[in-house]
């Protein structure tokens, strides 16, 4: 092959700087984007260790595996941490958030906005006016709902908003990117535990990259997953965003209607609650996720797997998230799983073509 991404010069600074404005541009901010050269969660540890400190009090949201993560990175650097948790078949209510922030001022609230691993996904739209108006720093992990969901940190105030392109933009995993404000760039100046030096610096990278504009990389970018995300992110573009989470509540809207039909419990109860980058549900009884999940795939689901972490015993998802949030995804994998039911499939494909035709237009 003589056109692959192999054949390219190594990714340069105009390269990264022109993903990095393309980002902006994605997410309509006005804010600082930078890339990081890591999967996501170096940079959600990068932001904990950075807000991290002493004297500081945070209210931390934990819906999920990776917002308890979040608790324990900024607990780490001394902060007091104050945890909202909720059962994984539940999201956070806003009432519970401003009651939270009523009984005890902090610094800094953090919160999932939409959860892949238990396909809950948070109502940030009423939450971020409430941290808002309480004066506290907003950090947002928005890793899974980019690109399946609306992600605005200019409308939501937000300071801090991480996100990956590996999901619902399908892109690669190698690199991840972090919208920071002003507000963010001072509370990292001003904390002395905040890493210097490191590879979990955002400092680093504003004192030698975008203070000085964007002119040398801090290092080197790890040029396939720099173009790839620039692959990723015109593909996007070439598609429109709108358009992009249309066919991720789509494919969402029609995978919920389909389990319900086949007398599959979707683990996130109401609907309004779900996240569109993944549906997550109940095993069926007497048999396990892993189970029922070889019995799926022996029928074609390509899609279907145990979910992660501590719901992996009981529960499935189905990933219908970038290339595959379609309504042909939808469709094949609710096939499969009928045919590992041993049911007919007619009923799940009905439910799923109403529950879309009935989607408001967004």
């Amino acid at each position: 092959m003589t056109d692959s991404l192999l054949d390219r010069p190594m990714a340069g600074a105009a390269d990264v700087a022109a993903i990095e404005a393309a980002l902006a541009r994605l997410l309509d901010t006005a804010r600082d984007v930078i890339l990081l050269q890591g999967e996501a969660i170096v940079a959600l540890e990068a932001a904990a260790r950075g807000l991290g400190r002493p004297g500081s009090r945070a209210l931390n949201i934990v819906t999920g595996p990776y917002g308890a993560m979040f608790g324990r990175w900024l607990a780490a650097g001394g902060t007091e941490v104050t945890e909202i948790a909720t059962p994984f078949d539940q999201v956070v209510r806003a009432d519970a958030v401003a009651a939270a922030l009523a009984r005890t001022p902090v610094d800094v609230v953090s919160i999932v906005h939409a959860e892949a691993a238990t396909g809950g996904a948070n109502p940030l739209d009423e939450i971020a006016p409430l941290v808002a108006a309480s004066g506290a720093l907003l950090v947002v992990d928005a890793v899974a709902s980019v690109g399946a969901h609306l992600v605005p940190p200019d409308t939501w105030g937000a300071d801090i908003v991480v996100i990956g392109p590996q999901k619902a933009l399908a892109g690669p995993a190698g690199v991840s990117a972090a919208v920071v404000s002003a507000r963010a760039w001072r509370a990292l100046e001003d904390n002395p535990a905040a890493p210097r030096d490191s590879y979990l610096s955002l400092l680093d990278i504003k004192h030698s990259w975008l203070d000085t504009g964007r002119r040398a990389l801090p290092g080197y970018a790890a040029s396939l997953e720099t173009f790839a995300l620039r692959e990723a992110l015109n593909r996007v573009a070439d598609e429109g965003l709108p358009a992009v989470i249309r066919r991720h509540r789509a494919a969402a809207a029609a995978t919920r209607a389909g389990l319900s039909a086949l007398g599959l419990r979707p683990w996130i109860a109401a609907d309004a609650d779900a996240a569109a980058v993944t549906t997550t549900f109940a095993a069926p009884d007497g048999q396990s996720a892993g189970e029922f999940a070889a019995a799926a795939h022996a029928a074609g689901a390509t899609v279907t797997a145990p979910a992660p972490g501590p719901l992996a015993a009981h529960t499935l998802r189905v990933g219908h998230t970038g290339r595959a949030a379609t309504l042909e995804t939808a469709r094949a994998e609710l096939t499969a799983l009928a045919a590992a039911l041993g049911v007919p499939p007619g009923p799940a494909l009905t439910a799923a073509s109403d529950a879309v035709a009935g989607l408001e237009p967004r």
